[in-house]
C-alpha cells in the first residue's frame, strides 16, 4: 500500500485531533471533521480555544479543510479517529463517542480504505467493538474490503516542547502490509520516529498502561504525603533527599485529574475483571488518588483551625481550576472535588484561573471564575494548579494581615512563603 496521493480525514478536533490534522494538512489533502459546529467555525477563523495550535500553524496547513458534513468524508480514503473515550458515573468505560465516530466513518467507507484509531481503549476494543460497527454500517468485510490500524495518541496538553511531531509514535495494523502502511504514513510527519508494534492489541495495551503506570506512581507519593503529614515532615524535602540517588523516580504528590491519567486505568481494569481477574494495585491507586481532594481539604481546615479561623463562612481563594498547569483544559479537574469539600465545611470559595474559559466552567461546573484577584480578604489561599502566573504573586499581600493559611498543593512556592504543602 502506497501513502502517496492519500486523502486523510481526522475525526474529532480536540487536543489530539487538531494538532494531528494540522501536521497531515501540510503534506496531504486533509479534512478535519467534528460534530461541534462552533468548533468548526472557530477553527475556520483561525482560532483554537485549546491553545494547542496557533494561527500561524493553522495557516501553514494549506491542504487542510474543516467540516461537520458527513457526506464530505466520502472522498477520503484514510480515516483517523481521535474522539474522547471517557468513563461514566460508575467509572466504567463509555465507548459511545468512539462507536458513534465509527458509524460516521462506516457511512463513508469504501473498498481499500484504512481506518486508524488513536483513542485510548482496552486491548481488543478496536477489533471487537469498532470493527463490527464499521462492517455493519458500510456493508464491507474487515481485512478484505477495508483495513484498520491503531496508533495511540501521546499528546501532552499545554506542552510546547513535546509536541505531536516530537513524540515517538507507536503504530500497528490489521495485516502486515497495513502495519507497514500505517507506520510509513505516520513516519512522514513524525520527526521523532515511530515504533511498529506486533499487533493492534499490543499497541492498545501499550497506550493504556502508560497512564496507568503514572497513576500508580503518583498514588504512591500521595500515600507518602498522607503518612509524612502524620509524622510531621515535609514530603517534598523527603523526595528531594531520596532523589539524590540516580534511579529514584521523580514523581510528586498532587490531584490526579484530566482526561487521561484519571480515566484510562478504568479501561484496563474493566477488561481484567471481565476476564475474571481483579487488578488490585491499579484500583487501589485509583481509589487513593480520588480521595486526595478530601485529604487536602482536611489539611487546609486543620491549618485554619490552628490559626483560630472560624471555619463556617470563612473565605477561601483557590488558585487554578484546570487539570494541569499552563493549559485551558478543565475536563475531569479534581479541583472541583476540592471546592465541593470546602463547601461541605461551610466555606465560601472564590476561584481564579486565567487559563480556563469562564463560560465553559460555568456550563460544566456552575462555577463563576473571578476576572482577577480582587481586594477581598481571605482566610486561606490554596495553590491548586501551578500556572506560571501564580508563582510571582505577592502572597504576603494576600495573607489578610498575616493570618491567612497558604497551602501549596503543587509544591512550587518557596517553603517560607507557605504554611503547608502536599
Amino acid at each position: 500500500m502506497d501513502i502517496m496521493n492519500r486523502k486523510i480525514a481526522v475525526i474529532g478536533l480536540g487536543y489530539v485531533g487538531l494538532p494531528l490534522a494540522v501536521e497531515f494538512g501540510k503534506k496531504y489533502i486533509t479534512a478535519g471533521f467534528d460534530i461541534n459546529l462552533t468548533r468548526i467555525s472557530e477553527l475556520e477563523s483561525g482560532n483554537d480555544r485549546t491553545l494547542e495550535v496557533d494561527k500561524g500553524d493553522l495557516a501553514a496547513s494549506e491542504l487542510l479543510v474543516f467540516t461537520s458534513v458527513e457526506e464530505f468524508l466520502q472522498q477520503f480514503d484514510v480515516f483517523i479517529v481521535t474522539v474522547p473515550t471517557p468513563i461514566d458515573k460508575n467509572k466504567r468505560p463509555d465507548l459511545r463517542p468512539l462507536l458513534k465516530a465509527s458509524e460516521t466513518v462506516g457511512k463513508a467507507l469504501k473498498k481499500g480504505d484504512v481506518v486508524i484509531y488513536e483513542s485510548t481503549v482496552y486491548p481488543g476494543a478496536t477489533e471487537e467493538d469498532c470493527v463490527p460497527v464499521l462492517e455493519m454500517v458500510s456493508g464491507l468485510k474487515y481485512n478484505k474490503d477495508f483495513f484498520c490500524g491503531y496508533s495511540p495518541e501521546r499528546i501532552n496538553p499545554g506542552d510546547k516542547v513535546h509536541t505531536v511531531t516530537k513524540i515517538q509514535k507507536v503504530t500497528s495494523g490489521s495485516t502486515p502490509e497495513v502495519a507497514d502502511f500505517v507506520d510509513c504514513l505516520y513516519s512522514s510527519i513524525i520527526t521523532a520516529g515511530t515504533y511498529k508494534a506486533s499487533s493492534i492489541k499490543v499497541a492498545e495495551a501499550a497506550k493504556v498502561i502508560e497512564n496507568s503506570q503514572r497513576d500508580i506512581n503518583i498514588a504512591f507519593v500521595n500515600e507518602l504525603s498522607v503518612i509524612f503529614s502524620r509524622i510531621g515532615i515535609d514530603t517534598h524535602e523527603v523526595l528531594e533527599a531520596a532523589g539524590t540517588k540516580w534511579n529514584f523516580l521523580p514523581f510528586k504528590p498532587g490531584l490526579v485529574g484530566g482526561h487521561c491519567i484519571g480515566v484510562d486505568p478504568y479501561y484496563l481494569t474493566q477488561k481484567a475483571q471481565e476476564l475474571g481477574y481483579n487488578p488490585e494495585i491499579m484500583l487501589a491507586g485509583r481509589r487513593l488518588n480520588d480521595r486526595m481532594p478530601v485529604f487536602v481539604a482536611s489539611m487546609v481546615i486543620k491549618e485554619m483551625i490552628k490559626k483560630k479561623h472560624r471555619i463556617s463562612d470563612s473565605k477561601i481563594l483557590v488558585l487554578g481550576l484546570t487539570f494541569k498547569e499552563n493549559c485551558p483544559d478543565v475536563r475531569n479537574s479534581k479541583v472541583i472535588a476540592l471546592i465541593h469539600e470546602f463547601n461541605e465545611f461551610g466555606c465560601e470559595v472564590d476561584v481564579y484561573d486565567p487559563w480556563a474559559d469562564k463560560q465553559e466552567v460555568i456550563d460544566k461546573y456552575g462555577i463563576e471564575l473571578l476576572s482577577c484577584i480582587n481586594g477581598d480578604k481571605y482566610d486561606s489561599i490554596v495553590l491548586a494548579v501551578a500556572h506560571s502566573e501564580f508563582k510571582d504573586l505577592d502572597y504576603a499581600a494576600l495573607r489578610n494581615g498575616g493570618n491567612a493559611v497558604i497551602y501549596d498543593i503543587k509544591g512550587v512556592l518557596p517553603k517560607e512563603v507557605v504554611d503547608c504543602r502536599l
